[in-house]
């Protein structure tokens, strides 16, 4: 647990130095160049491989990539994310995309049988961050369509992975929606064309109705009120 701990606290402090990192390399770079960027490339992609953390003893032990994707050229919104590639077969194991229930820092899973791509989102969690001051679930699902595209075109050996869009929480709402994005391309044939295999959601919220309602079921299932008390509410 200490060394988890040890692990996040420093995955944090590398948020901070890439964001500072970003920050003073955008004061350096001439206006003039910065229009050309933006002119001929309408979505960008910075990543950096890491393979030292603050406070871990020696080298990582698994690949580890981290960066920014822009999401909304119009309103300055980039998403950072985290990308660490399978321990087993990163070729032909599965990329799984996590979405983090709400601002919070992502969770840790385990990367020996599959590609992970952690996403700070939406907008504003973690280290990703938009000019634009409202958000709804419409705006996100885009925002995340959008990463996954870009991601690919600077990540092309990994199109034909199967893919699984994963998320908790809140994102329980978003995840099926991103999915249903996805499986509306690839029957645009729009590319590049996703190996879409399914999605995940763990602990999800899905409405208030449902929600509030699947607790007296689960109380049930999990013997904390009893058959008779079951059937009376």
């Amino acid at each position: 647990m200490a060394t988890s701990w040890s692990l996040i606290e420093s995955l944090l402090q590398l948020k901070s130095l890439e964001q500072q990192r970003r920050k003073k390399e955008n004061m350096e770079i001439p206006l003039l160049i910065v229009s050309l960027i933006f002119l001929f490339f309408s979505s960008a992609l910075s990543s950096s491989v890491v393979t030292y953390l603050p406070g871990f003893q020696g080298s990582l032990p698994f690949y580890l990539e981290t960066g920014y994707v822009e999401v909304d050229q119009d309103h300055g919104g980039e998403f950072f994310y985290y990308f660490i590639e399978s321990e087993n077969n990163p070729a032909e194991d599965p990329l799984l995309l996590w979405l983090t229930g709400g601002p919070r820092p992502p969770e840790i899973c385990d990367s020996r049988v599959a590609n992970i791509i952690f996403l700070d989102s939406p907008s504003g969690s973690g280290f990703s961050y938009w000019t634009k001051e409202e958000e709804n679930d419409s705006s996100w699902v885009q925002q995340v369509d959008k990463f996954l595209v870009q991601w690919f075109v600077g990540h092309p050996q990994f199109i034909s992975n199967p893919l699984y869009i994963a998320g908790d929480s809140y994102a329980g709402k978003i995840v099926p929606m991103v999915a249903k994005r996805i499986l509306d391309g690839i029957d645009e044939g729009k590319e590049p064309l996703l190996n879409l295999q399914g999605y995940i959601i763990g602990n999800p919220a899905t409405g208030g109705k449902v929600d509030k309602n699947s607790k007296i079921s689960y109380a049930h299932s999990m013997g904390i009120i009893s058959d008779d008390f079951f059937e009376v509410i």
